[in-house]
């Protein structure tokens, strides 16, 4: 690449973040502010119990750490983008905890949003699974911290991990109609046209983003099958006891 495409690239890069935090918080917003975020302006069903509330706040709280640390980089503050990311660790620990707190609860005392047709232990998985993956792809993230292409890229992961919820639970009947196909295959699709839209400006592959990225896919998709076996009813059975 010439020299003078750098600074080109450099602002495709930041530009590319940037419209991937702003679509982020908006499919957050569509899918939880009904529920949560914007719940005054509608009519739903009341929040169950305190650590929804909790659990809902720290989400929040990761999703604009999140843009913040997106702008922070764009607008050069380094120094202030690092400061925040050693706070962001405790915050990623709080994410986890109420998020398994959160789906034992689910599990164990029902949840309006959880699917009707689809026992309490087998729908587990979903949720269960959006942890592990969580701490799976932001190990790496940290992992590579002193490699900004490789880190961002990661760190843009795992909010995608977060995306299926979302939209699972957007308005029009999608998730009813569709199941799977819609909250795990919409994000399948946009995760693949990430990596293919990275990789054309770029003119070249990020490995590490493309390995990352087939790993969330395969981790959706993967539950499906898994959520009835007999392995992991005998430990959702024992998490929830």
């Amino acid at each position: 690449m010439a020299d003078s495409e750098l600074p080109q690239r450099r602002n495709l890069d930041h530009r590319f973040f940037i419209v991937a935090s702003v679509a982020i918080v908006a499919a957050v917003l569509i899918g939880f502010g009904p529920t949560f975020y914007l719940k005054p302006l509608f009519v739903t069903p009341p929040i169950a119990r305190t650590v929804i509330y909790f659990h809902g706040f720290v989400m929040a709280a990761w999703v604009m750490l999140f843009v913040f640390q997106v702008y922070f980089i764009s607008a050069k503050k380094i120094k202030l983008h690092q400061k925040l990311g050693l706070a962001g660790v405790g915050l990623a620990i709080l994410v986890f905890v109420t998020g398994m707190m959160v789906t034992v609860a689910a599990t164990k005392y029902g949840s309006p949003s959880a699917p009707q047709n689809i026992p309490p232990l087998e729908f587990m998985i979903v949720p269960f699974g959006d942890m592990i993956v969580f701490v799976i792809l932001l190990g790496a993230a940290l992992y590579y911290r002193k490699n900004s292409p490789n880190h961002k890229r990661l760190m843009l992961l795992t909010m995608m991990n977060f995306i299926p919820p979302a939209i699972a639970r957007f308005p029009g009947g999608l998730t009813d109609s569709y199941g799977p196909l819609w909250f795990y295959g919409a994000p399948t699709i946009v995760t693949i046209a990430l990596i293919a839209l990275d990789t054309w400006y770029n003119r070249k592959l990020n490995k590490v983003f493309l390995f990352a990225g087939m790993f969330l896919i395969a981790a959706m998709w993967i539950r499906l099958p898994l959520s009835s076996s007999g392995a992991w009813l005998g430990f959702a059975q024992w998490l929830t006891q």
